[in-house]
């Protein structure tokens, strides 16, 4: 007999996640949030993307990472053969914090919870942080500069993770090294998940100076 959950189930587990989210009062951000902003995508994601908060368009979608960032979150997918339906997107914090200034530790504090249990439903092979905050709550004392499109084995709250760091999409649309760095790290992706075969589809022609693609 198969134990393992099935994508129905894991579905409404995650839909209940999002009601609990969407119903949470353990932090004073849910009076200045438009929505809240659980997380997406395929409940048997072998990647989980994690990022620090919802930005202006996900408080009022509702949805992770739908502006500039998360655009180019999609095109750095098609390039390694990959989209947003074959993956989970979440955050940290379910809220958008005012002015989207850094998370606090009772926010932080009253989040984790939400996404421990998005973590242990899902059951990823591969967390990928996305950004210094994403990847300082599971490793506090790292600098992305230096540990960035690197994998590594991590308990987190008495489970274990392979985390891979990256950059932020945001912070990439702004430093054209860092894009770069960002799109070699997402090509090392399929092999982290030993999926070789992904194909990858190469840039059709060198970005012309000061564009992004």
């Amino acid at each position: 007999m198969n134990n393992n959950p099935s994508v129905i189930d894991k579905t409404q587990a995650l839909e209940k996640i999002a009601q609990q989210a969407n119903d949470c009062t353990q932090c004073p951000l849910y009076k200045t949030a438009t929505k809240a902003v659980p997380g997406a995508g395929n409940p048997e994601a072998e990647i989980v993307f994690i990022g620090e908060a919802p930005g202006y368009w996900e408080d009022q979608k509702g949805i992770p990472f739908v502006g500039a960032a998360g655009n180019l979150l999609n095109k750095l997918l098609i390039e390694i053969g990959m989209n947003r339906d074959d993956v989970y997107i979440c955050n940290i914090l379910k809220h958008r914090p005012p002015n989207n200034r850094d998370p606090q530790e009772n926010e932080i504090q009253a989040c984790t919870p939400y996404l421990k249990q998005q973590l242990l439903i899902i059951k990823p092979q591969l967390i990928i942080t996305l950004g210094r905050f994403a990847m300082n709550y599971f490793l506090p004392s790292a600098f992305i500069s230096k540990v960035h499109g690197v994998s590594r084995k991590i308990s987190w709250q008495d489970f274990s993770l392979t985390l891979f760091p990256v950059y932020h999409p945001a912070a990439a649309l702004r430093n054209g090294k860092m894009l770069e760095a960002l799109r070699q790290d997402f090509a090392k992706i399929p092999d982290l998940l030993g999926n070789s075969k992904t194909p990858q589809k190469k840039p059709e022609k060198k970005p012309s100076q000061g564009s992004l693609f």
